[in-house]
């Protein structure tokens, strides 16, 4: 891989690291530490996801507008601010206001990273993103088990941990970053050729795909909101806990030259792939409704670990290929977006369904949204099709 494709992993480490300090434990926190019902920390959490949404809409523009480095010291800087701030405030209310803003600047970061690993590797394809994926993961593999350390001793050392990686991750971008910018030429205003009808095709098959991306999200971040809650009344401990989302990290490396065979046979089959990946989670999530025992909680992970080694990847693949030249970002906010609307929805109806019906119930109710997921990737390709009728025509 090209040089600055190893810079772009050591920052996606460093800010999935910090992340990992906070995020698996922020549904805990507000509920054990802080007295709020699931609900409540289902509906803060909604608030974040939500401003991360914008985050991720302008981060695509500015890396279409102003390159990706400026776009990611931007968001550095924001999130800096917020969890200095919340090293000093983190009680209720304001807790609600920092992790607000975290949303929204994380937001402003992940569509630039993507779209730079895009641009400075292009003829990488789903190998460049699926570098950042794994960087990503080494990240959440190391942070929780780092995390749940920290907090088992005082758990507000996490968000000092979470402020430090912030900090390292800013000092990488302002040195490094600079140079990987890619030029203003390829970010300029979208020329009038790709203005025509016909190139609105790909963005409708972006909205498609990317709809049954937003379903999987809503039922996989059950697994740091509800589930986290549901697995420590079951007696199993926060460093347990901690630990399956470690092993999420670490089989996510190690599998990979298992799963390489069939990925290569699927290289340009990148729908496939999709719903590979999905019929694998829907099987994750059934065990976890079982679930009364860690061993079966490690299985779900494992089976839900294999899922997302298809999906994941696949989704910011695609939006690259989709993506007209200078909408690169725009591109991927699209993907950063829904997974966000995913994680904002997510826990607040989990948390209401639970509370209704139960844990098991809740999950098996969310798990058949994925039958959606699954018939949005088969059909998200038919704009594409309906415009090169017209065109041979």
């Amino acid at each position: 891989m090209p040089k600055a494709v190893w810079l772009l992993i050591i920052g996606m480490f460093i800010n999935t690291t910090g992340n990992s300090f906070l995020w698996p434990l922020h549904t805990i926190y507000m509920h054990d530490y802080l007295g709020q019902s699931l609900t409540m920390a289902g509906f803060v959490l909604m608030i974040n996801a939500g401003t991360g949404v914008i985050g991720n809409l302008l981060g695509g523009y500015f890396f279409d507008r102003i390159g990706g480095y400026k776009s990611i010291i931007i968001g550095i800087s924001l999130s800096l601010v917020a969890l200095l701030l919340l090293n000093f405030w983190h009680g209720w209310p304001e807790y609600i206001w920092f992790v607000a803003i975290l949303g929204f600047s994380g937001g402003i970061i992940f569509p630039s990273m993507y779209a730079m690993v895009g641009s400075v590797w292009p003829e990488g394809g789903r190998k460049a993103f699926n570098a950042i994926y794994l960087a990503q993961n080494v990240g959440v593999a190391l942070g929780p088990a780092l995390g749940g350390l920290v907090a088992a001793n005082n758990i507000n050392n996490i968000f000092i941990a979470n402020l430090l990686t912030y900090v390292l991750f800013f000092v990488v971008a302002l040195v490094f970053y600079r140079n990987l910018s890619v030029t203003s030429n390829r970010h300029a205003i979208v020329s009038n050729e790709q203005k025509k009808g016909n190139q609105k095709a790909p963005f409708y098959a972006m909205i498609i795909v990317t709809i049954g991306y937003m379903l999987t999200w809503i039922v996989y971040v059950q697994w740091t909101t509800t589930i986290s809650t549901h697995i420590l009344d079951l007696g199993i401990s926060l460093k347990q806990y901690s630990l399956l989302w470690s092993l999420n990290g670490v089989l996510i490396v190690a599998g990979q030259p298992l799963i390489k065979p069939i990925i290569n046979r699927l290289e340009h089959k990148i729908k496939a792939q999709i719903i590979i990946g999905i019929v694998i989670f829907m099987g994750s999530f059934v065990v976890v409704a079982f679930a009364e025992s860690y061993a079966m909680f490690i299985t779900a992970m494992v089976i839900l670990t294999i899922g997302e080694m298809f999906v994941w990847p696949a989704v910011p693949t695609l939006a690259d290929k989709l993506a007209p030249k200078g909408r690169e970002g725009f591109y991927q906010g699209i993907v950063n977006s829904m997974a966000t609307i995913g994680r904002m929805i997510g826990p607040f109806v989990g948390g209401i369904l639970v509370e209704a019906y139960g844990t098991p119930i809740m999950i098996l109710i969310l798990t058949s949204l994925m039958i959606f997921a699954i018939i949005t990737s088969l059909l998200y390709d038919l704009p594409l099709k309906k415009a090169l009728n017209k065109t041979t025509i």
